[in-house]
């Protein structure tokens, strides 16, 4: 009998789980199969890679930094690979051995000193060229100005014979254009009764209070140094003209005659003179796309430039390979080439 009851029991245990597994299996089959719709997860574009770069300028008080400056915010606004760092530097000779050292990946010279740079010749850079310069786009004239104190007889460069100079920093463009009007005039260094190498600010320090006779300056019309000096001090302007100036544009083929208006400066009459140009230089080895992409977005901001100084408005495309000097670089004669120039 208990045998009996056992088997019951378990006959129903069994139903059980049967019942069970078939109800478990209804609803599996019952739940419909649903299938996910594919999304397209949206494209996200990777922000550009930025490359940092930096660009000698020269003093802060002349015409070169705040053309810089324009060209970074340029860089900053409106190229979007590109980051522009503005250093204060020791102008054209020294920005020229910075590009050949690499410290510097571009610079702003007088085409003069960067040609004689590139091919190592004149006293600055002998035997040493800096054969990694490359050219990029001119920006404006420089006239030699050439600033006396009123009172000191000064009339033309013959007549700084005896006086107190101050030539321009050691190494600069302006120190080796003061050389070569000195040597047109017929004098050396020696013949001076004085010659100060001096920062521009510090020149026009030096004058301002009777320390020099005169000072010159190879900058853009309208430079703040000497636009200050002139509220502050009785100066006027040398003319570089006649025989002089013959002589050195004969000798020197980058010079050219230029008149600086009288009303550059306050209560500084009209003046004569030589001017070179300058331009901005990159090293060699620099990506041809970044130089591509940098000049693109320069000149098609060109208003910041003009906006940046009184000598802005000088830059244009139309004059942007007058008085090149040296070689282009490769994505600079890409974009001269598509703007049908070169």
């Amino acid at each position: 009998m208990k045998k009996s009851k056992n088997v019951f029991v378990f006959m129903i245990l069994a139903v059980f789980v049967v019942s069970l597994f078939a109800i478990v299996g209804c609803d599996e089959a019952a739940e419909p199969e649903i299938d996910e719709p594919e999304v397209d997860e949206p494209e996200v574009d990777e922000p550009a890679a930025v490359t940092r770069i930096n660009m000698g300028a020269g003093w802060v008080t002349g015409v070169y930094y705040p053309l810089a400056g324009a060209m970074s915010r340029i860089a900053h606004t409106s190229i979007d690979n590109i980051s522009l760092t503005v250093e204060s530097s020791g102008a054209s000779a020294v920005n020229s051995r910075m590009i050949g050292s690499g410290d510097l990946d571009m610079a702003i010279v007088q085409n003069d000193v960067a040609y004689y740079a590139y091919l190592g010749e004149g006293e600055a850079f002998e035997g040493n060229p800096i054969e990694n310069m490359r050219g990029m786009f001119v920006l404006y004239p420089e006239p030699v100005q050439i600033v006396a104190a009123a009172g000191s007889g000064i009339e033309s460069p013959a007549d700084l014979a005896g006086k107190n100079v101050a030539l321009g920093p050691l190494g600069s463009g302006a120190e080796v254009n003061a050389l070569q009007v000195l040597e047109a005039a017929g004098l050396t260094e020696g013949d001076l009764g004085s010659a100060e190498r001096l920062e521009a600010g510090e020149a026009a320090d030096f004058l301002r209070d009777g320390r020099v006779d005169a000072a010159f300056f190879t900058v853009g019309i309208g430079a703040s140094v000497i636009d200050e000096l002139s509220v502050m001090a009785d100066i006027y302007l040398v003319n570089i003209v006649g025989d002089i100036a013959e002589s050195l544009i004969d000798n020197y083929p980058f010079y050219a005659s230029v008149t600086i208006p009288g009303d550059a400066y306050s209560d500084v009459p009209e003046a004569d003179t030589i001017a070179v140009l300058s331009m901005i230089v990159c090293r060699e080895d620099l990506d041809a796309d970044l130089i591509y992409d940098f000049m693109s977005g320069i000149f098609d901001n060109i208003d910041t430039i003009h906006g940046a100084h009184d000598v802005g408005h000088l830059v244009t495309l139309d004059t942007a390979l007058d008085g090149m000097s040296v070689p282009l670089h490769p994505g600079a004669e890409r974009f001269f080439e598509e703007k049908g120039m070169n």
